[in-house]
């Protein structure tokens, strides 16, 4: 937008066109009018019908041209008097001046001045009536383009008011993946660490593997969308590295099914659940254990990832969402609002049970 709705509302400028001005709406409500007015003395009316239809449509044609007028000019009012108390009043002031002008155009050659026969009544009745109906029409058309201008205001508010919305969102959503960012980075350059620090050799094919899943990675983590496909890459990616430095005590399967991989959501939605599991399920466990990883598409365009582990269990771990988890929860909202839910329960014997449900968002 060019300038604010506020802007525009204080303002209220007239229009800077004669196009704006003589839209089809003015040129209509004037052309009814006028219609009535000839239909209402041609009862009775003596002379050419023509003449009266010149003479009303005339005066009805000089008053829509000094409305608009007075619409435009002067660029600049004193603060005491008000463009619509100007344009009534000029309207007003119009209409005897040009029923005298019509009255007197219409004279015929030779005849005496009309204020000295008795079309005087004629004219004095024309007068009558339009400065009583015109300066209310003009009121009226006033009023109406300023509802008209405030209501165009509204939706220009409210499309302001839903893009800065947008942007907030925007940012928030960034900022929450920031913060899972160096949450998930140092975690796993932990595990590195741990594997040479012991002098494992292991070591040098997870620093290689670790290098090559961060490369294909860390460009993803900035975006502000993301696919389920690129996600479930990542989440293979991820336990293929863990894997590596726990061989004998972590086994993984994805069960993906069709029509998931186009779907959008936020960054790291699938892999912190996954990290979860390995961090406070399977690692800690001396036994290991085994994280399924689903994700399935249901009917009303709905979404369903689930990871189930069978390490430790909510017990054992605190039962709490932790980071991850919170900041999981918090972006799935602001991308989601109440369409979105992350819940966990205890799996038998031992384990966690992490699903996420949404539907997915409108491009």
């Amino acid at each position: 937008m060019s300038s604010s709705p506020l802007a525009q509302l204080q303002a209220l400028a007239p229009p800077s066109s004669w196009r704006a001005l003589f839209g089809w709406r003015r040129v209509r409500t004037v052309a009814i009018i006028c219609a009535l007015f000839v239909l209402l003395f041609s009862f009775g009316w003596k002379a050419s019908m023509w003449h009266l239809v010149a003479r009303v449509y005339g005066v009805g044609l000089a008053l829509l041209l000094v409305f608009g007028l007075f619409e435009l000019w002067p660029r600049r009012l004193p603060q005491w008097l008000a463009r619509w108390a100007l344009q009534v009043a000029a309207v007003g002031l119009t209409v005897p001046l040009a029923f005298f002008v019509a009255f007197w155009l219409s004279n015929a050659a030779g005849a005496p001045p009309f204020w000295k026969t008795a079309r005087l009544e004629g004219f004095m009745t024309f007068t009558f009536l339009g400065m009583l109906v015109a300066p209310w029409t003009a009121l009226a058309a006033l009023l109406r383009h300023r509802e008209a201008k405030v209501e165009k205001l509204s939706i220009d508010f409210e499309l302001e008011r839903s893009e800065l919305a947008r942007q907030a969102l925007d940012a928030r959503m960034r900022l929450l993946t920031a913060q899972a960012q160096p949450h998930f980075l140092f975690n796993t350059l932990a595990n590195v660490q741990a594997l040479v620090e012991a002098g494992s050799p292991r070591a040098p094919q997870l620093l290689q593997s670790l290098t090559d899943y961060l490369r294909a990675a860390v460009p993803r983590l900035d975006g502000s969308a993301n696919t389920l496909g690129q996600e479930l890459e990542l989440v293979r990616a991820y336990l293929e590295l863990m894997q590596m430095r726990m061989p004998d005590r972590l086994a993984f399967a994805l069960h993906i099914g069709a029509g998931v991989h186009q779907l959008r959501c936020p960054p790291m939605t699938l892999l912190t659940l996954v990290e979860n599991a390995v961090q406070h399920g399977s690692d800690p466990s001396e036994e290991g254990g085994r994280i399924d990883v689903h994700a399935e598409r249901q009917e009303g365009g709905r979404c369903r990832l689930r990871v189930v582990d069978t390490g430790l269990g909510l017990q054992a771990t605190g039962g709490g969402l932790g980071t991850g988890l919170a900041a999981l929860r918090e972006r799935l909202l602001w991308a989601y609002g109440g369409s979105a839910s992350l819940e966990l329960r205890e799996v038998s014997p031992h384990g966690v049970e992490a699903t996420i449900e949404f539907s997915e968002p409108k491009p």
